[in-house]
């Protein structure tokens, strides 16, 4: 079995996610989008593989709205497409994120910025908790998704909508692949700024990350062997 990781910013490490899927016997492949060198420039354009190479689709997050066809749109449009082909087929995809928008928009939802961002560890409220736990997960957004059609909402806060299934695809719009490395990274690429312009403190949120990180490590697997039993079949 093999599944692909697609990584559309060098700073998204696929953490508690792959390390589970590899537990699970799969092998795992990691593409990247935009390159290091073309972060500030993101424009870029971008092939995806074909669908028949892999056995589960794992789009990550990322720093640009999947709304957002002005500044990436070369490689949006396309893997639009691939994400779309992916859930019709039947393909088992699990968006993350950004990733969980694509979903959202591919399959006929939408995808706008909301009235307010989510950072941080957070609480949601979801109606299968054995499927998608209550949390705390890891928020870092500032968009949110209009459920497409015949999409089941399994989760959401008071914000946005959290998670939800559609054919053999979870879409997530909160990140169990963090932990503090991955935290660390996105800081330094300017997310320590975004934290503070929230009012929020970067040190403390990273002391809480490293604090509760076994906690969130099990959490991710329990929701990676859920989804792997019981949407991926």
């Amino acid at each position: 079995m093999k599944a692909l990781f697609i990584q559309h910013d060098h700073v998204s490490p696929t953490g508690p996610v792959s390390e589970r899927l590899r537990h699970h016997g799969y092998e795992i492949e990691e593409i990247l989008v935009v390159p290091e060198e073309r972060f500030r420039d993101p424009n870029v354009p971008f092939t995806f593989p074909s669908l028949d190479d892999y056995d589960l689709i794992i789009p990550l997050g990322a720093p640009w709205g999947a709304w957002d066809d002005v500044c990436i749109g070369n490689w949006l449009t396309p893997e639009l497409e691939f994400v779309r082909e992916a859930v019709t087929s039947g393909k088992p995809v699990l968006g993350i994120c950004f990733g969980g928008q694509l979903i959202a928009r591919a399959m006929g939802g939408s995808v706008a910025p909301g009235p307010k961002g989510e950072i941080g560890w957070t609480n949601i409220w979801s109606d299968d908790e054995s499927l998608v736990s209550n949390g705390p997960w890891f928020q870092f957004h500032y968009d949110r998704w209009e459920l497409p059609p015949g999409a089941t909402e399994i989760a959401r806060n008071p914000i946005s909508s959290q998670a939800f299934v559609i054919n053999k695809a979870l879409a997530l719009q909160f990140h169990p692949e963090l932990d503090a490395a991955a935290l660390d990274g996105w800081f330094i690429w300017g997310g320590d700024k975004e934290v503070e312009e929230d009012g929020q403190d970067p040190a403390v949120m990273m002391a809480q990350t490293k604090a509760i990180e076994e906690a969130a490590r099990q959490r991710t697997f329990d929701l990676v062997d859920a989804f792997l039993e019981r949407v991926a079949k």
